[in-house]
């Protein structure tokens, strides 16, 4: 999301200023990337960059590819290949990687209340839950009944938008395909023939609710804020609870114990970091029935949680059992943290391993890839030998 609103604000600028713009979208990915589908770039016909699509390394090469793209008013796609050390030399590319990547170059029309940046800026607009978009980067040429740059997103309202034609007969397709890959919350490339559409998953902005306002959680918030997460601070001292104090959370609210039960359940991850024994235990009191919420991070020693479980088992005897796999107690990763910011580095890393349900070990020992692959209905791309630099 933070990566998604500097493209809508600068795609915003751009518009104001007249400056013709297009847009690079990883695509698809075989092997190794740096970026999976879905990142973006925005460059302007004087070369200006906002987003990234790769580490660096295929930007320049894009840049001057999307320049071009602009001047002929068409979209394109380009491979780069750095499965082979002889075309890395070759083309300058340096990759690295051992991917594959496919780029969508695409020109962007501001007067298309469809186009890409729009679709985006639309379900941005209402992203409480996940959507998908599908892109068509291949087609048959010009017998085709869609043509490359062409969408279909399946927003969080359940309605279709975009500009394939819902006459063609790929139409109907692409919605169940849509639907599928939200279902399973997998991004997925699919091929009908000669045509390739990804589909890409948009997930909303990661919402986490922190009981608390002291110092140490100064550290906690900004870092998630730098994610692009919506964080809520509530405590019930005034002298603490301030938007002064958090100028990145996106609220920040007194909330004295007593009113804690007449909170409503909103489904967002949850730390508890008050240094309030009392009020730790009437949050957790308050949050054992709310299934929605499947992780809750508590600050402080193991004893303190064994002490909280007894009091809750006086009110509740299956209390363990509720909060069985959402309760995390000591809260964070073992980093050997000791200072407010090493802290809010533990405990935010072990909330995006909860989120990607990843064991949050050493990348070295194992021995998975670090992205899991894409799913495919066929091959990336066709037998034989793809340059390192080629359009398609």
């Amino acid at each position: 999301m933070t990566e998604l609103q500097r493209l809508l604000t600068a795609y915003d600028a751009h518009r104001a200023a007249g400056r013709a713009c297009a847009l690079a979208s990883v695509v698809d990915v075989a092997g190794s990337a740096y970026r999976r589908p879905g990142a973006r770039m925005l460059v302007t016909d004087e070369g200006q960059l906002t987003g990234a699509i790769s580490g660096g390394c295929l930007e320049g090469d894009a840049r001057q590819r999307a320049r071009r793209t602009i001047q002929q008013g068409r979209p394109t796609v380009v491979t780069y290949d750095s499965t082979d050390p002889d075309d890395d030399l070759q083309f300058g590319a340096a990759l690295g990687c051992q991917g594959i990547v496919q780029i969508l170059l695409e020109p962007l029309d501001f007067q298309d209340p469809n186009n890409p940046i729009e679709l985006l800026r639309r379900w941005a607009e209402q992203a409480a839950t996940p959507a998908v978009i599908a892109t068509v980067f291949a087609t048959a040429g010009t017998a085709s009944e869609v043509v490359v740059g062409q969408r279909l997103a399946l927003l969080p309202s359940g309605a279709f938008e975009g500009t394939i034609p819902a006459q063609a007969e790929l139409y109907p397709q692409l919605l169940t395909a849509c639907q599928e890959a939200l279902r399973a919350g997998q991004p997925a490339t699919h091929h009908y023939g000669a045509i390739r559409v990804s589909l890409e998953i948009l997930r909303p902005p990661v919402r986490l609710t922190v009981y608390g306002a002291g110092n140490d959680v100064q550290p906690l918030v900004r870092l998630a804020a730098g994610l692009g997460w919506q964080v809520r601070v509530a405590d019930g001292r005034p002298a603490q609870a301030q938007a002064t104090r958090f100028p990145d959370a996106a609220t920040v609210e007194v909330l004295p114990l007593t009113q804690v039960k007449e909170q409503p359940y909103d489904g967002s991850l949850t730390l508890l970091m008050t240094h309030n024994y009392y009020y730790d235990l009437e949050v957790l009191r308050h949050l054992l029935p709310d299934a929605s919420t499947r992780y809750i991070g508590l600050l402080g020693p193991r004893k303190k949680y064994e002490r909280l479980l007894e009091d809750l088992h006086k009110d509740t005897p299956d209390a363990a059992a509720q909060l069985q796999g959402r309760i995390h107690s000591p809260v964070g990763l073992n980093l050997g943290a000791e200072t407010p910011e090493e802290i809010a580095l533990s405990i935010i890393a072990e909330i995006q391993a909860v989120l990607t349900g990843r064991p949050a070990g050493f990348l070295r020992d194992s021995p998975h890839p670090i992205h899991p692959p894409l799913r495919a209905t066929a091959p990336l791309v066709p037998e034989g030998r793809v340059d390192a630099v080629c359009g398609l």
